[in-house]
């Protein structure tokens, strides 16, 4: 007996859903594409078993429905669905990254026969679209399952042992706390630094310096803010509860600091730095989440010509993939410091060793 798992939204997260399921014993993996080259791309890629333009046709007989779309347009397709004939026992549930609201139309709809079990995997990639789709973006990776309240456990179980295919860590929440969290170590980052970035924005139209002396740090600590503004907006639009609560308390942390600096409080700002040196110290260092984890590698490099395709040919010729080379200094009298960026960690800590084996100075 077959099993049919439909997927709308077959981009990154949806096309490696699809990835996880498609070819193993039993699962038909469908998926919903908006125009006809979507779907041819979908089969071709081998992303999908079946790719249709159907909302009806997808959805028929499904026995799982995954909605990887933005998440301002979940609650619209789970209206959809709820006018179709689902199949009874079919278990919808989506991927976005706030979950209260999502649940609570669920509930609203109640759509007999079929269970809706919210999801979030806490997996991305600095790239987009299913060409960016991999079966192994979630592995090790927090995978959060918000089912609401009435959900029967075992339509709970089923779900949570097909993704066991991603070998993510599935993780039990209810919706509210879950966009607590998230809204916490997800949301309210990308606020600051986006925040952050318009400030410096701001002064460096009076003064172009801002923008010269802005590269390498403060590029990375603030690279979030590069993120897409229309699904940022619906999200942090749909958690906006959430946020104006944790904004109020950012409000209280800045000013903690201005007092310190008003005071001429040297103790203080020490003990500030040392408990948030505590804390972030006990953080998993290299487990995957919501910001995706840099894989960079610094190494000293002669102003010599050629330098930076000979490195790239070693890389290559051991089959190591790399993302991205930026010369962050080059001049005459020093070495340039060429930063190599990895997708993988596997892949930095492989060019790591070639690298230094061929008597490259490497930093991680």
């Amino acid at each position: 007996m077959t099993t049919k798992i439909a997927i709308f939204g077959v981009g990154l997260i949806g096309g490696s859903l699809a990835l996880c399921f498609k070819g193993k014993p039993g699962l038909t993996v469908i998926g919903h594409a908006h125009r006809p080259e979507s779907a041819i791309k979908y089969v071709s890629r081998g992303v999908v078993d079946q790719a249709t333009l159907s909302v009806e046709e997808a959805a028929l007989d499904a026995d799982y429905i995954f909605l990887c779309v933005p998440v301002g347009m979940l609650e619209n397709y789970l209206q959809q669905l709820s006018k179709l004939p689902l199949k009874p026992g079919c278990i919808i549930t989506d991927v976005g990254s706030t979950k209260a609201s999502i649940a609570a139309c669920a509930v609203s709809l109640d759509i007999p026969g079929v269970h809706f079990i919210g999801g979030h995997p806490m997996a991305g990639s600095e790239r987009s679209g299913v060409e960016a789709a991999s079966s192994l973006l979630f592995e090790n990776a927090y995978y959060v399952l918000t089912p609401p309240p009435g959900v029967p456990e075992e339509a709970y179980e089923a779900l949570q042992t097909l993704l066991l295919h991603t070998k993510a860590q599935i993780v039990r929440l209810d919706p509210e706390r879950h966009d607590e969290i998230v809204g916490a170590i997800s949301h309210l980052p990308h606020i600051i630094a986006v925040a952050l970035v318009n400030q410096i924005h701001a002064y460096d139209s009076e003064d172009s310096l801002y923008s010269t002396l802005a590269a390498g740090g403060f590029r990375d600590i603030t690279r979030i803010a590069s993120s897409d503004p229309i699904i940022w907006r619906d999200i942090l639009l749909n958690n906006r509860s959430v946020m104006l609560r944790l904004l109020k308390d950012w409000n209280e942390e800045v000013s903690s600091f201005i007092q310190l600096l008003e005071d001429s409080d040297g103790d203080g700002i020490e003990e500030a730095f040392h408990e948030a040196n505590g804390f972030r110290s006990q953080l998993p260092e290299r487990r995957k989440g919501m910001i995706t984890p840099l894989f960079d590698l610094h190494i000293d490099v002669p102003d010599h010509p050629g330098i930076i395709g000979r490195i790239a040919t070693e890389l290559g010729d051991q089959g190591i993939n790399l993302s991205n080379v930026q010369i962050i200094e080059s001049r005459e009298d020093v070495p340039g410091i060429m930063r190599l960026s990895f997708r993988q960690e596997n892949d930095m800590e492989r060019a790591k060793i070639l690298l230094q084996h061929n008597d490259y100075t490497v930093y991680v």
